[in-house]
């Protein structure tokens, strides 16, 4: 089985230290699990491409799209044409919805507004695929979501730059969704949302233990 593993995000410098990149963060940092090849630039694709092989076996390509966000889709179109191939794809990016520290692997659901997202759905035709939503919203000390409202706050928050203390908390963050999307590789979505679905335990990149 192939899976292809898209990571969201904007090409460019100024945009590495951002929250609407951790979607990119975590596929960038994903080759080492899969004992994939350099990465390589992909004219057709328009992105950086790396390919490699899971602990089971499966191949697996890492896409990076160079395109801006709300031109994801124009990446994955040329590797997905059914909806068949739709179900070997995992697309991971950020989510304003989630507090950091938590993801949520969801299969055929909504975009909720996210513009890289609706791009892959529109380009592809179909949102039956693998979706790790990486929270990037702060919390207030009672748990609260500090999310911002507005268009223009909302667009300000994604594409500031991280201080060194933010920039740590998503990092460990993306490493979660890493270990995560390497699950859904492994174990199937089934398993990777029981086990991941869910918010870290703080200092660590395990899942919270649930109570039963």
């Amino acid at each position: 089985m192939k899976h292809i593993i898209v990571g969201l995000g904007n090409p460019g410098e100024e945009y590495e230290n951002t929250r609407h990149n951790a979607g990119r963060m975590v596929v960038a940092s994903f080759p080492e699990r899969v004992a994939a090849t350099d990465w390589r630039d992909d004219a057709k694709l328009r992105a950086r491409v790396a390919k490699g092989v899971s602990k089971g076996g499966d191949d697996v390509v890492l896409i990076l799209p160079d395109n801006y966000m709300n031109r994801s889709g124009t990446s994955v179109a040329p590797l997905v044409k059914s909806e068949r191939q739709a179900k070997t794809l995992v697309v991971v990016h950020d989510d304003i919805d989630l507090p950091v520290g938590t993801i949520r692997i969801v299969f055929d659901r909504g975009s909720g507004g996210h513009r890289g997202v609706d791009s892959i759905v529109r380009a592809i035709k179909t949102r039956a695929f693998v979706r790790v939503r990486v929270g990037v919203v702060p919390t207030s000390p009672s748990g609260k979501l500090k999310k911002p409202r507005g268009e223009g706050a909302v667009h300000d928050f994604i594409l500031k730059q991280l201080s060194k203390k933010d920039r740590a908390v998503l990092d460990e963050a993306v490493a979660y969704a890493a270990k995560a999307t390497e699950a859904i590789v492994e174990h199937g979505v089934t398993v990777a949302m029981q086990q991941y679905n869910g918010s870290m335990e703080r200092g660590s990149t395990k899942p919270r233990k649930r109570k039963k």
